[in-house]
This record gives structure tokens, sequence and C-alpha cells, in this order.
């Protein structure tokens, strides 16, 4: 194999951690040299516009194109992910098999005038550039007033400094990875708010013709996460979900059994449905793929051509 191993990210400092982080770990288990695996910052779409909503530039794939690319063409030999920001479908000739543990899943909310939600006055303005956050936010709350808020974690915190809104919601295993835990106000729970879709979870994607990797990666793979990362997956893609999608999935494993919630929400927070069901570990991508089955059934053509147009 050639030296280094060039791992693609982006250049975001939460970015740089997670890729790092991979890259100590190959080192780790190879006996390789900080020369042996190197980090090769690439620059997305996503990136260029901060000041757009995804959803208007083109979705979530925006994180991951200009990467993918340079993988695809073998400028680079792996790329590190964020799984929350990743496609259901991955291009010809690409695959994800290898994911690290995941971190905690749960979104915290933030502000730096208000202990909690329900602190929150009426009328306040609530940044997210997440579809899902704002739509769970607004069932329990249609009086809050939804700006944008794009950006990476610090740049985020400098809009609530700077009053552009009273709160927001952050993945609590960025602030984890950054050392910001105490940036989170208010942890809330998968039962006060259901996660994105793989959310915590490193992906590291690879040519599927590289055998050589492949087998250098899968010492690092977490077969538990990678059970249930298979389960919140299938959900998603058998909803069709993009960023123009609230849609929320939480997979846990025990005893070799999943469990598996999942809830699609109107935009506007009108209306949520959800499901819940278990079954075995073996199983569990066929288990995520007929919850969303079920929970397409029961919203019917109406809910569904709300919650994807």
């Amino acid at each position: 194999m050639q030296r280094p191993i060039r791992i693609g990210t982006r250049g975001s400092k939460l970015a740089l951690i997670q890729a790092e982080t991979v890259a100590n770990r190959l080192r780790a288990h190879h006996g390789l040299g900080e020369e042996d695996v190197v980090l090769e910052i690439i620059q997305t779409t996503a990136d260029k516009f901060q000041d757009r909503q995804l959803m208007e530039i083109g979705g979530k794939g925006l994180f991951t194109k200009e990467i993918e690319e340079a993988l695809a063409e073998s400028r680079i030999d792996l790329a590190v992910h964020s799984m929350k920001d990743m496609p259901t479908v991955l291009p010809e000739g690409l695959i994800i098999d290898c994911v690290l543990e995941r971190e905690d899943p749960r979104d915290a909310f933030i502000s730096l005038k208000y202990g909690s939600i329900d602190e929150l006055p009426e009328g306040a303005r609530f940044g997210t550039s997440s579809l899902r956050r704002a739509a769970q936010m607004l069932i329990n709350r249609p009086d809050l007033e939804i700006v944008p808020f794009r950006g990476n974690v610090q740049t985020r915190m400098r809009k609530l400094a700077d009053e552009v809104a009273d709160g927001t919601l952050l993945a609590m295993a960025g602030l984890t990875r950054l050392d910001m835990l105490e940036t989170a106000t208010q942890p809330l729970s998968p039962e006060e708010m259901l996660p994105a879709i793989a959310q915590g979870i490193i992906g590291i994607e690879r040519r599927v013709d590289d055998e050589a990797l492949a087998d250098m990666l899968a010492p690092l793979n977490h077969e538990e996460t990678s059970i249930c990362m298979a389960a919140e997956r299938a959900f998603l893609k058998e909803l069709d979900g993009s960023c123009r999608t609230p849609i929320a999935g939480y997979a846990t494993l025990e005893d070799g059994i999943i469990h598996f919630r999942g809830e699609i929400v109107k935009p506007d927070g009108s209306e949520k449905l959800g499901c819940e069901s278990d079954g075995a570990a073996s199983e569990a991508a066929l288990l995520g793929a007929a919850a969303a089955r079920a929970l397409k059934e029961q919203a019917g053509p109406d809910f569904m051509a709300a919650i994807t147009h």
C-alpha cells in the first residue's frame, strides 16, 4: 500500500478532530507514524455558501460532494464523515463499512439567556438550519420564530452572543468532541427530542475495490454502532429522507435485540407521527425499512406530501 494514507475531510474544527481521531486509530492499530497518515482538507459546496439554507442549494449531499469526487478519483484514500450528513445512496464505487463507536446521540438546547426551552418567552427567536429541529421545536412551541442559523459550532455560538437568536440546538456529540460540554444548557433525552438519523456516528468511506484499506479499517469498526446505523439509515432511505424532510430515528441494541424509534413531523410542527419496533440485530436494516413502510401507511399520502415537498 502506498504511503501516506490520505484522509479527506472538511476544514471545520469539528471535522478535523473527527478525521484526526480516525488517523490516530489507524496509526495505533497498525504501528504507523505521523507521516504515514495525513489529512487533506477539502472545501465543500456547503462550506462555500454558509449564508444560505441547504435546501436552497441542493441538500445534505453538498457536505460530501467534493470529498467523494476526490475519493473516486484517487486523490485521497479515505473520507471521514458525520453520518447524519450523509445521503442514504452513495456514489457508485464507494462504500462505508467502518464506523466508530457512537458518541452521545442527544441534541442539546443552547442559550446564553435562558436555562431551558420552557423558559423561552413567547415569540422568542429560535435559530436552526435543520428542518427536523425546527419542526420538533414547533410541535410544543408553535409561538417560536424560526430564524436561519448555519455555520460551525463556534459560528453559531457567536450568533447567539450577537443575539441573532435566543436559543438553538446543537448535537451533544459535537460538543463532546470539541470539549465544549459546558455550553450545553439543557441536554435533551431521545424521549424529549428524537435525534437525527445516525447522529453522533463517524463513518469512514473508501473505494469498494481497495481491499488493502478494507483490511486496515476492519479492526476500527464498532459492530453495535454499525447495526444501529443500519436500522436508522434504512428507515431514512425508505422514507426518501433528505434535508427537506423532518425525519428522526434512533436505534439501540441490547442482548442481540434492536429497539428502534422513528418519527416524521410536518414542517410547521402541526402534526407528528411515531413508531416503535423491536427485532433481531441480524435484521436491523429490514426492521428500519419495515418501520418506515408502516409509518407511511399510517400517515397517508397527504401527510407524506407535506413532509417531502
